[in-house]
């Protein structure tokens, strides 16, 4: 278990939030799934509710920032001392900025943007709001991977703008590093290899703790999400990869006692 009140470190995995057409629906489905406790936020919110596990803070859900008809999304953000700077960074080293850095209330400064591979991320500067307050429990946010088909690319860019350093695994049967700053493991990064759709985007891909992959498992289909792939086994756990009812893709991992 993981709790924190202040902000995360710069450069680690400190947020993550959907973005859905239907709010309701979705805090109908995560709510049963995970037990969040789902508070609405104050009308200047937009619509933005809070997850919260335990009286933390764990996710958030709010409308849909893409096109008419884009998918739902979970998006993962990363954390910045200086949402400017950090964007500046981006630019820099090649990859897309989809919304310049903006304050959001009192709560933080936030930016989007795309690595050159094309997958999507949030910048995060904490003020009042500094992230998830808990994390690694099941019900709450235990890893974050960047999926691309650029990996020597993808390394390039994260270590320019947040500079991290990797630890590559050999032997998994795909090019996969995981992400350290100052020897602290924070996510990883996997290569979309030839073996995966060409139809399947380059993303971040958000992981949820259970206690039971195959009850939570169940318990997706019972709510009407889909299975993408059924649980198997890691030595980093029994994993799962899934979509809610309205069609967002997550994974989920018991994680070994």
């Amino acid at each position: 278990m993981v709790t924190r009140d202040t902000a995360w470190p710069d450069g680690t995995p400190c947020w993550v939030d959907l973005g859905v057409d239907d709010i309701g629906k979705a805090s109908t489905f995560y709510a049963g799934l995970f037990g969040w406790d789902i508070q609405a936020g104050p009308p200047e919110a937009g619509g933005y509710t809070m997850c919260l596990k335990n009286g933390q803070a764990v996710a958030g859900i709010g409308p849909s920032q893409g096109p008419p008809g884009a998918p739902p999304v979970w998006t993962t953000y990363l954390a910045a001392d200086d949402a400017d700077e950090t964007s500046a960074k981006v630019t820099k080293a090649g990859g897309q900025m989809f919304m310049e850095p903006f304050d959001v209330m009192d709560v933080g400064r936030m930016a989007v943007a795309a690595d050159p591979g094309g997958a999507a991320f949030g910048i995060w500067q904490a003020r009042a709001h500094t992230g998830v307050g808990l994390a690694n429990e099941p019900g709450t946010l235990c890893w974050n991977e960047n999926h691309t088909r650029d990996f020597d690319g993808n390394k390039a860019f994260y270590q320019a703008v947040f500079g991290y350093e990797f630890g590559d695994i050999e032997g998994a049967g795909i090019r996969y590093a995981t992400l350290k700053l100052d020897g602290r493991e924070v996510g990883g990064i996997m290569e979309l290899d030839s073996s995966i759709p060409a139809e399947v985007p380059a993303h971040w891909e958000t992981y949820f703790g259970v206690t039971d992959a195959d009850a939570a498992v169940a318990a997706v289909s019972a709510a009407g999400g889909a299975v993408i792939r059924p649980p198997w086994d890691t030595p980093y756990g029994r994993m799962a990869i899934v979509t809610d009812d309205q069609g967002a893709e997550f994974s989920i991992i018991a994680q070994p006692a």
